[in-house]
């Protein structure tokens, strides 16, 4: 399926700055219901990863169907590529490079909310799912706009930027901002190398450690290649500007706001979001919120085994309606 664009007119930042064109990437599919006033309302909205867009949703495609738990007989399903993220306005794709607006993960928020808006009359949702980088937003709309759906499913994810991710996303720009090409994201020609870096760097904490241990030194080297040629095709600007908004991120102290029903979903081998320390602190924080923890040698890419949460997401479902 092929994405669509949407142009939004004078979007305004958190900062006040403002984007004349703020253009949104998106693709969307089901079955629409529409009220008398013409709104949607029963769209759920899916919000990708770090390194994702519109078709990252394929990562969940095992619940995504006819007859599946999210069912696209009862749900139309919105999967936007994220505000700084290429595909949607971000440095690269807007041509203004480091004279693009830096955002927040509220600005992520706002974009998609005001695109749904003007693009689909949604007035209301009925649910918005969310992996990683797409559970921060999950829980940011949660935040910001607690009446605005029904139902959210944070999947690894936490409320804020701290630890590991931390010292990764900061030393990630700082591997950019040091490569001479970068001049201070003024370059005609991208970093190249500094991305690649970047890149190899994320490889090692991806997958759970039983997953490296399972693979020989052949096999890694292999992937890390893989993705280095990953890396080369990333935006420095895009790199750090999304950075800058992920290490920023913080919405722990809104936790109790929420008024949406809530299913967190961690992997156990999730070396980004340990349940430990991540996930079930912070199914501890929203009230009424039920926790799922999986298995998956694949660690915080066990998103894609999504399936092994089919029945819990099932029956969250069926008792919301």
């Amino acid at each position: 399926m092929q994405p669509e664009y949407f142009q939004i007119k004078d979007f305004k930042f958190q900062s006040g700055s403002v984007l004349p064109d703020l253009i949104m990437e998106y693709m969307s599919f089901g079955k629409k219901k529409i009220d008398r006033e013409g709104n949607l309302i029963n769209g759920i909205i899916y919000l990708h990863g770090w390194s994702g867009n519109y078709s990252s949703i394929r990562r969940i495609k095992d619940i995504v169907g006819p007859g599946k738990p999210i069912d696209t007989e009862k749900y139309y399903i919105i999967c936007p590529t994220a505000l700084g993220s290429p595909g949607s306005s971000s440095p690269s794709t807007s041509g203004l490079g480091y004279s693009f607006p830096e955002y927040t993960v509220r600005d992520m928020v706002d974009a998609v909310y005001t695109f749904i808006n003007q693009c689909f009359n949604v007035k209301h949702l009925k649910g918005i799912i969310g992996t990683s980088m797409g559970g921060f937003q999950t829980l940011q709309w949660a935040v910001t706009y607690p009446d605005y759906m029904d139902f959210i499913i944070p999947i690894t994810t936490n409320s804020d930027i701290s630890g590991l991710n931390f010292a990764l996303f900061n030393l990630m720009n700082e591997i950019i901002r040091n490569d001479p090409e970068y001049k201070d994201g003024k370059y005609s020609l991208n970093p190249v190398s500094a991305t690649e870096n970047i890149s190899m760097l994320l490889y090692p904490f991806g997958f759970s450690l039983q997953y490296y241990k399972n693979n020989s030194n052949e096999e890694i080297l292999e992937s890390l290649n893989e993705m280095k040629i990953e890396g080369s095709q990333m935006d420095a600007n895009d790199v750090i500007w999304r950075n800058k908004a992920i290490i920023s991120y913080n919405v722990t102290s809104g936790l109790k706001k929420i008024k949406a029903r809530t299913l967190i979903i961690g992997i156990n081998q999730d070396q980004y979001f340990p349940p430990d320390t991540d996930v079930i602190p912070l199914s501890k924080e929203i009230k009424g919120s039920k926790l799922y923890l999986y298995n998956s040698v694949w660690g915080h890419l066990g998103s894609s085994e999504i399936i092994k949460a089919k029945k819990v997401i099932k029956e969250f479902l069926n008792e919301i309606r």
